[in-house]
């Protein structure tokens, strides 16, 4: 029998009704006995943490993934309860952090707390315990019977059960209780593999939504306070350039040794900036073109490889290569049908 980890860390699925509205109180192991279908797995309960998921930060993510490497030898499978508004931020990171990863880690939740009427936290519980026995490896999110590949979840609904969609990528995998039907396969890390754990963290960074009628200004306090910087672009990569010229406050960030990852305000289909004018002024030289990944995997990615790199041109060729990884790995994942 497979033995299954369930870590909590609060979030709505563990909320209760206070005088303070909604707050985390409900345990891994009262969550556990809710389970809508019996289990062919063993699970043991643990908290790391017990916090609405608006106050996690990346301390708590090393926090995570060093419970996760610690008793890695112990499991089959791990399921993280958390709450939805940063889910993905953490599964992106724990993708990133847990290094040839070969058993599932599987974050789920609830929109209503498991202890409410008409929650669906036991619902994707279950899910979640069932894929964490017999899914495949990597960081995913199951909610709402669906299996989201980790670095491509976004939550897009504040209130639907359906609160997340796999962007730029293919569902995984649907689950319905005991039964997994795959839709694709990501590329697996080879059983031989070694996990690692990383844990080099620079929080240094900064995201940037592009509006009309930005002030320039903000990007000398960037590069005063900040080591990197994600822009989030117009459409297909538009940096503005005709009454305020970005394109030069961009390319002064790069020469002064900030990390520029440019990616688009749009979910899908991702950034092109040779398509127009106003993407072939920007600056090539040691910029990230962040293709089709969204913010949330970004975000981890550009955090670790800061801290673990100390020039700028590594950050970015090591960024560039994830970026192509993860791209190639979509083209792989539509090739294959199960």
């Amino acid at each position: 029998m497979k033995k299954i980890l369930l870590i909590g860390t609060g979030g709505t699925i563990a909320s209760v009704e206070s005088e303070r509205g909604l707050t985390p109180g409900f345990s891994p192991e009262d969550m556990i006995k809710t389970l809508e279908s019996p289990v062919n797995c063993e699970v043991d309960c643990t908290v790391s943490l017990n916090l609405d998921s608006t106050n996690i930060y990346p301390n708590h993510w090393i926090e995570l993934a060093t419970i996760i490497y610690n008793s890695y030898e112990e499991y089959d499978g791990f399921v993280i309860t958390h709450g939805t508004d940063t889910m993905a931020y953490t599964a992106a990171a724990l993708d990133s952090m847990l290094l040839h990863l070969n058993k599932p880690v599987v974050l789920t939740g609830s929109q209503i707390p498991i202890s409410l009427v008409n929650s669906d936290g036991e619902r994707n519980l279950t899910d979640a315990v069932h894929y964490a026995s017999e899914g495949l490896a990597g960081v995913y999110i199951v909610f709402n019977k669906r299996v989201i590949k980790g670095t491509r979840a976004v939550k897009l609904r504040t209130k639907s059960k359906h609160a997340f969609e796999s962007v730029n990528y293919p569902y995984v995998a649907y689950v319905d209780n005991s039964y997994i039907t795959y839709h694709t396969k990501p590329e697996e890390i080879s059983r031989g593999s070694v996990i690692k754990l990383e844990t080099s963290l620079c929080t240094d960074v900064f995201v940037l939504k592009l509006y009309p009628g930005i002030n320039k200004e903000i990007f000398r306090f960037i590069s005063n306070n900040y080591k990197g910087v994600i822009i989030e672009c117009f459409g297909s990569g538009g940096i503005p350039f005709y009454e305020v010229d970005l394109a030069e406050e961009i390319k002064a960030l790069i020469q002064s040794g900030i990390v520029v990852v440019l990616t688009t305000q749009c979910l899908e289909e991702g950034i092109d900036i040779d398509l127009y004018e106003v993407g072939r002024k920007i600056y090539r030289n040691n910029v990230v073109i962040s293709n089709d990944m969204n913010t949330e995997a970004l975000l981890s990615k550009l955090m670790i490889y800061l801290g673990k790199y100390n020039s700028m041109q590594e950050v970015v060729h090591y960024i560039n290569l994830d970026i192509e990884r993860e791209s190639n790995e979509y083209l792989f994942s539509c090739d294959v049908s199960l």
